[in-house]
């Protein structure tokens, strides 16, 4: 009987020293986590996108479509005002697509080398890689390994990020990015993401994104005739001002046949907003950058006078200023969201 005991005893250590020999460190899943990277052709992911930075929780849809060499198409739908936007990056440049109003941006930039967002998998996985202070633990409930480790995105309010990888494919499941005060500012639940995904070629084509979006034409500035004629503008003011900074006033503007206003602001900072109507066009920006306003894209050009333009609503905003540091640009693009036009 003693025999017998010992030998259980002896073969509970053993499964447990096996046990604790198949067990992956941190360093192990960053090892394998690179090789997942370095090997990655394509994939393509969705999931609900939650943002806690204005008075509401913003929800959006996203999908995300990655093919090698780089080649990118991610789409954003708001889930409340179902408005949808694409942003695309193959051969001839950088697009940002608004289907339901056919207006798009092309500009040319590195995007998204350095300056990733939270929905691509490249941004997450180099966070994790890049970080040496990185902070690993087992989710056994969820099959996944979490990493908490430092956000590195434009915002500067979003300081740390804990992602949730897949155990078994490493795939990314779940990303929450939170404030230094470790406040939850940014959610992102992935229900289905798949390696090597195999696209059509339309799949990156700016035309094809352009005009294959069956969605209703939302309500823009002004209400619309039965003739076509706009009759009114709904004046959105921005919820934020810079301190130091004085509003002078709405002034009316004409394009051609295209009606707008002026938001004039001066005093510490300068700058103007331009609302409008857009027509369906395709502008050429030039050289720009991506920014994000509140989980939708803007895009930024310019040197010494910088424009933020970024749509809302189905409106078109263009602010433009000499003075006014980027940082304050997005704050007061992200306050025109929940806004109301008067």
């Amino acid at each position: 009987m003693r025999k017998i005991t010992v030998l259980m005893a002896l073969v509970i250590c053993v499964s447990a020293f096996l046990a604790g020999c198949g067990s992956k460190s941190a360093n192990d899943v960053v090892g394998d986590l690179g090789d997942v990277v370095n090997d990655l052709n394509s994939y393509y992911a969705s999931g609900v996108m939650t943002i806690h930075t204005s008075q509401e929780p913003q929800k959006y849809e996203v999908e995300v479509s990655y093919q090698k060499p780089e080649y990118y198409r991610i789409a954003l739908t708001n889930m409340e005002k179902d408005i949808s936007q694409i942003v695309l990056r193959n051969d001839e440049g950088v697009f940002i697509l608004t289907p339901h109003l056919k207006k798009s941006f092309r500009f040319q930039s590195e995007w998204p080398k350095g300056q990733g967002q939270v929905y691509l998998y490249q941004t997450l996985a180099d966070s994790i890689i890049q970080d040496g202070q990185r902070q690993f633990t087992k989710d056994d409930e969820h099959s996944a390994y979490v990493f908490d480790v430092t956000a590195n995105y434009q915002n500067s309010t979003l300081a740390r990020q804990k992602i949730w990888l897949d155990q078994k494919s490493y795939a990314a499941k779940r990303v929450e990015i939170a404030d230094s005060g470790n406040q939850v500012l940014v959610e992102l639940e992935f229900n289905q993401f798949e390696f090597d995904k195999k696209f059509e070629a339309s799949e990156f084509d700016m035309q094809h994104n352009l005009t294959s979006y069956e969605l209703e034409v939302m309500p823009t500035m002004g209400e619309i005739e039965d003739d076509g004629v706009e009759e009114q503008f709904g004046v959105i003011m921005p919820a934020y001002t810079p301190e130091g900074v004085l509003h002078n006033g709405v002034h009316d503007l004409e394009f051609g046949e295209q009606m707008a206003v002026m938001l004039d602001f001066t005093g510490e900072y300068n700058y103007t907003i331009v609302e409008s109507r857009p027509m369906e066009q395709t502008v050429d920006a030039g050289v720009g950058k991506l920014v994000d306003i509140g989980g939708m894209q803007g895009v930024m050009t310019g040197d010494e006078k910088k424009m933020l333009r970024w749509f809302y609503d189905g409106i078109e905003f263009k602010l433009s200023s000499a003075d006014l540091p980027e940082s304050e640009m997005v704050k007061i693009a992200e306050s025109v969201q929940g806004q109301i036009g008067k």
